[in-house]
C-alpha cells in the first residue's frame, strides 16, 4: 500500500459540505431497506404497472406481469409493509394502488432514465 504523502482533508471546506449534506446512519438504513424492494424484478415491475392503472387486484397483477398469483401476492405483501402501496377490501377482493405521495417520477423518469443509461446485457 502506498504511503499517503498528504494531510487530510486535502479540502476541508468540501468535507465540511459533504458531511452536512449526508444521510444520517439511521436515514441512509431505512432508505437502504426500502431501495432494496426494487432489487426484486416483481416488485418494480408491480410499481410500474401501478404508475399505469389506479389500482389492480392480486389476479390481475398477476395477469398483467404474467406471474404467478403467489409471485403477485408475496411482492404486494412486501410493497405494503413497506408503505410503498395500500390497500382496499372491496367484498372478496383486495385491490392495491399506489401509496398517497408516492413519487410517481421516480419510476416514470428516474428510473427509466437509468435503464435507458444503463450497459445493456450481451
Amino acid at each position: 500500500m502506498p504511503a499517503v504523502d498528504h494531510a487530510h482533508p486535502v479540502d476541508a471546506d468540501a468535507v465540511a459540505t459533504a458531511r452536512a449534506n449526508v444521510l444520517t446512519p439511521l436515514d441512509a438504513d431505512r432508505l437502504g431497506r426500502l431501495l432494496a424492494l426494487l432489487c426484486d424484478p416483481t416488485r418494480v415491475r408491480i410499481l410500474f404497472a401501478l404508475v399505469a392503472v389506479d389500482e389492480l387486484c392480486v389476479g390481475d397483477v398477476a395477469a398483467a406481469l404474467d406471474i404467478s398469483m403467489d409471485q403477485s401476492s408475496y411482492g404486494l405483501r412486501a410493497l405494503r409493509q413497506a408503505g410503498l402501496v395500500t390497500s382496499r377490501r372491496d367484498g372478496r377482493v383486495i385491490y392495491y394502488r399506489l401509496a398517497e405521495g408516492f413519487p410517481h417520477q421516480l419510476l416514470e423518469h428516474c428510473l427509466s432514465q437509468l435503464l435507458s443509461i444503463s450497459t445493456k446485457e450481451s
